[in-house]
């Protein structure tokens, strides 16, 4: 395995632990919103319950998600350290403010967790609302630096260098706005479903069970619009894709030969003839590392 590989590894290790928190510190803090909300309205008190609960396991899966997204920000400039000495000046402003957006999170969470009895009413409700809208602006500014690589604007390039450095231009790059309202439906959808889903197992066992109806129907209340609306979302990346980067997209669809009016393709996979008709020729001369040159140097 070389340097290459093993950065890119490790990375895609990280990613996969921390994207799992992530989603969850970005939709957890609305689905107890939204029961604290219930028992102010209606004065249920499954709903107060509920709110509780769903407040400690926010509270212990932001604390994860915080020390593997620091992880993240130590890997950024140990293992790209190239990258980011030439885009971190470009970059560095969406990453600042998700730093403030998370240090909010941090800061209202506490406020929530111990402000029981303690704040008025509305007070504690107000401090949840900073909370769950501060961990999507968290997520959203993480997704603005991925969205930049995409399509890089805010800077020009003189002696090989970035010059003329715009940060709010590069935030507002064109791939901003399918990225982060992709990624945000889908930490509503994959967070309020899973969620809803638990409830419903132990529906199962016992329909008639409060706390069980009354978690599932607010899991669904944020889970079911986001996955009604993330199609849509999708459509709206592909399109930027198509725009932007339709050699991807031509990558994506299988696509190997340039042509006009080409049918979508529903299902299915690159043939080899497909891929060898597309794959330059290349010269039968021997690798300096393959097998039979390692021989002949024997």
């Amino acid at each position: 395995m070389n340097d290459l590989l093993a950065a890119r590894s490790q990375m895609a290790m990280s990613l996969a632990f921390h994207i799992i928190f992530a989603v969850v510190g970005i939709a957890m803090p609305l689905m107890m919103v939204l029961a604290e909300r219930r028992w102010l309205k209606a004065g249920d008190p499954v709903a107060l319950d509920l709110a509780k609960r769903w407040a400690k396991g926010t509270a212990i899966l932001f604390a994860v998600g915080a020390v593997s997204g620091t992880v993240l920000s130590f890997e950024l400039g140990l293992l790209w350290p190239g990258f980011m000495e030439y885009a971190g000046p470009i970059i560095g402003m969406p990453f600042s403010l998700e730093g403030f957006a998370f240090f909010t999170e941090a800061i209202f969470l506490g406020i929530y967790l111990y402000g029981w009895n303690r704040i008025s009413p509305r007070m504690h409700l107000a401090s949840g609302v900073l909370v769950a809208l501060s961990g999507a602006l968290s997520g959203i500014f993480v997704v603005i630096a991925n969205a930049w690589m995409n399509a890089p604007v805010g800077f020009a390039v003189v002696g090989g260098r970035p010059v003329n450095v715009d940060p709010l231009r590069a935030m507002l790059t064109p791939a901003a706005l399918s990225q982060t309202l992709h990624m945000t439906l889908a930490a509503y959808a994959a967070t309020g479903l899973a969620v809803a889903g638990i409830h419903a197992f132990f529906l199962l066992r016992d329909p008639s069970h409060r706390f069980h109806r009354t978690a599932a129907a607010l899991a669904l209340l944020v889970g079911a619009p986001a996955a009604i609306l993330q199609p849509l979302s999708g459509d709206l990346s592909a399109r930027f894709v198509a725009r932007y980067q339709p050699a991807k997209l031509a990558a994506m669809e299988g696509q190997f030969e340039t042509e006009r009016g080409h049918r979508c393709a529903s299902a299915g996979g690159p043939t080899r003839s497909a891929v060898r008709r597309a794959t330059p020729s290349r010269s039968r001369t021997p690798s300096p590392c393959s097998p039979s040159t390692i021989r002949r140097r024997r």
